[in-house]
């Protein structure tokens, strides 16, 4: 009687070992205690050298990862929710996603990419979203500046953010509220030396050749992500090389005359036709950015995701990966696109239609991809110079903070072979 109890636990335990073969990481809104950190916990797996999958579309973008002991102590230890999922009950998700009828699809994530934030090594007077999300979600990153860019250190990663910057060489447009105040005097100062250190005569030449550097690492396969001012600043500077579009307050000497008519729109990324700012007191680039163009109040300032076929269009699928499809809108230098100066080969992935202008594009250069978004911080409505950063421990859940993250997880995706 005692062997015959024997047998039947051991045959219960392997039963149970076989069906309960996968973790499975909720994303939709009321089961996931955490999203943020979820995305850390797939990209932890995938460091450890495990697969996961990516569930398009299915319960807000889940993640399918392989049941492991230490999986489970990971998602605890970070309080991440998970679901023990058996094989037919796997088998069964699978094969709902893969129906035609449904707008679902499934993505094999095969390792976590080697991550860079362009960033300047002293501390600034704002917070960056990206860096703060990646710390939260316990991401690593390394963080990289001029001289690394300039010495092609970029071929070392797979993602690269670019921190709130200025590549047109004007210092962020400071200089009407700020031109006094020791953070910029010192933040124009420490460039300046920067830049002749390596070898420029100009910040807005040395910026310029950082530009190219990141053009050529996306052409050559790269992925880029910028936020805030790195957006339009960065299209701006490829369109005006071999042109002085700097006051002398920014560079020591007058600005090309008739400059605007030397723009190269062929150049840039993203933008098209657009009219820079001459005013050099004025915070603002060009007529790109719709902050001052917009009228909006706060509590009526949100802006939809895009909905794709997750079957046919799987790259933007999986950047509007959400448990909503309406997302609160957050100020910024550059808070918004006007959608008329966005080139017809850009997606619009996020927009608010009321205005016509979009919070978030994404586009293709070559071998390799990017993606904007305007704004600055996804939960700090309007944050100013010298404002303490979001702690993101009271926004565990945040759809905007989840667009930012989509991003970080994309390289990771296997790539499909094209149909001949």
């Amino acid at each position: 009687m005692q062997f015959k109890k024997s047998i039947i636990l051991l045959l219960f335990l392997v039963s149970f070992s076989i069906k309960a073969n996968f973790i499975l990481l909720p994303m939709d809104e009321t089961a996931q205690k955490n999203h943020l950190k979820a995305y850390g916990i797939t990209y932890w797996c995938l460091d450890k050298k495990y697969k996961a999958s990516w569930l398009l579309n299915y319960r807000g973008g889940s993640f399918l990862l392989p049941d492991a002991a230490e999986i489970r102590k990971e998602c605890q230890i970070r309080g991440v929710s998970f679901e023990i999922v058996s094989d037919a009950e796997a088998d069964y998700i699978l094969a709902e996603i893969a129906s035609p009828s449904q707008n679902m699809e499934t993505v094999v994530l095969e390792k976590a990419p080697k991550i860079a934030v362009y960033t300047p090594k002293g501390k600034q007077p704002w917070d960056d979203a990206v860096t703060m999300v990646l710390t939260y979600a316990e991401i690593p990153f390394t963080p990289i500046y001029d001289e690394e860019v300039l010495s092609d250190q970029l071929i070392l990663f797979d993602w690269l953010h670019l921190h709130h910057e200025d590549f047109s060489g004007q210092y962020g447009k400071f200089y009407g509220a700020y031109k006094n105040s020791p953070w910029y005097i010192d933040q124009k100062k420490d460039a300046e030396v920067l830049a002749t250190k390596l070898g420029y005569t100009k910040v807005s030449e040395e910026k310029l050749s950082v530009a190219k550097k990141i053009r050529d690492f996306v052409i050559g396969g790269g992925f880029m992500f910028a936020m805030c001012s790195a957006t339009d600043s960065f299209d701006i500077a490829l369109s005006a090389e071999g042109v002085d579009i700097c006051e002398p307050m920014f560079d020591g000497d007058e600005s090309s005359p008739n400059y605007q008519s030397q723009i190269d729109y062929n150049k840039t990324f993203a933008f098209k036709n657009f009219i820079l700012d001459r005013k050099p007191e004025h915070y603002e680039f060009s007529n790109i950015d719709m902050t001052e163009k917009r009228n909006i109040p706060m509590e009526k300032d949100y802006f939809t995701l895009m909905d794709f076929s997750a079957k046919w269009d799987v790259i933007p699928s999986m950047l509007c990966q959400n448990h909503t499809s309406l997302v609160k809108g957050f100020m910024g230098q550059t808070t918004s696109f006007d959608g008329e100066l966005i080139k017809s080969s850009v997606l619009i992935l996020g927009q608010n239609e009321l205005n016509g202008e979009a919070r978030y594009i994404h586009g293709q250069k070559g071998k390799g991809f990017f993606t904007f978004y305007g704004g600055h911080d996804p939960e700090d409505y309007q944050h100013r110079v010298g404002d303490a950063p979001t702690v993101l421990d009271l926004h565990p859940n945040s759809p905007g903070f989840r667009l930012i993250l989509n991003n970080v997880l994309f390289p990771a995706a296997k790539k499909k072979k094209q149909k001949t």
